[in-house]
């Protein structure tokens, strides 16, 4: 996944963020987030630095999370202890971005702490609702959230979206709000997801 990261898209590349810690790589990423950040990373846990480097800037900031994983574990309730099932709750628990700016696309394998918190926090695949009212959304896209075939991926699930269905998914976010950063993570370093995630940034606007 992490080499993933140096896929040679069509994008100016203005920083490599290379820590040897979370907690430094997220603390670099948010200090160095451009105006309107494209991030490449290994997994998701790339997007924390971001959205907190957006989210410091002022203004509602909403998050479109498109992933066939929750990523709301808690070391508490991680049956894995992989951080990479935590990113999404870790900016909800330290209120870089509220439970009623977050929608949850795509989700289908979810352990049953993350299906409960989910429930708690009335989150949902709802765009109409979490984009209600904010100024910008900031998209993490974890490949997975497609069926398997549509891109080289690193934890495949069953079922998802073509791309086709999640660029029509990524135009109507870029419709409704401005989108302030795409992360893009999950994907294996394949030249063949070159094409399929320039599609789905273009979709988004990028």
């Amino acid at each position: 996944m992490a080499e993933a990261a140096f896929l040679e898209l069509p994008y100016p590349e203005t920083a490599i963020v290379e820590r040897g810690t979370l907690a430094e790589q997220t603390e670099a990423l948010a200090e160095r987030v451009p105006e309107r950040p494209l991030v490449l990373g290994g997994c998701c846990c790339s997007h924390v630095g971001a959205v907190r480097g957006l989210a410091a800037r002022g203004g509602r900031l909403a998050v479109v999370w498109l992933d066939a994983h929750g990523d709301l574990n808690t070391p508490e309730t991680s049956p894995s202890g992989n951080e990479w099932g935590m990113p999404l709750r870790m900016l909800l628990d330290a209120g870089v971005v509220r439970p009623q700016d977050v929608a949850l696309v795509g989700a289908r394998n979810l352990d049953p702490p993350e299906a409960a918190f989910l429930a708690d926090a009335a989150i949902d695949d709802s765009l109409e609702r979490a984009l209600a009212g904010v100024e910008r959304a900031y998209v993490a896209l974890d490949v997975d959230v497609l069926a398997p075939g549509e891109a080289e991926m690193f934890m495949p699930e069953p079922g998802g979206p073509s791309a086709a269905d999640l660029g029509a998914l990524l135009q109507e976010v870029a419709a409704t709000t401005n989108v302030a950063g795409v992360g893009v993570t999950g994907m294996l370093p394949e030249p063949g997801n070159v094409a399929v995630v320039t599609r789905l940034l273009a979709a988004a606007g990028l």
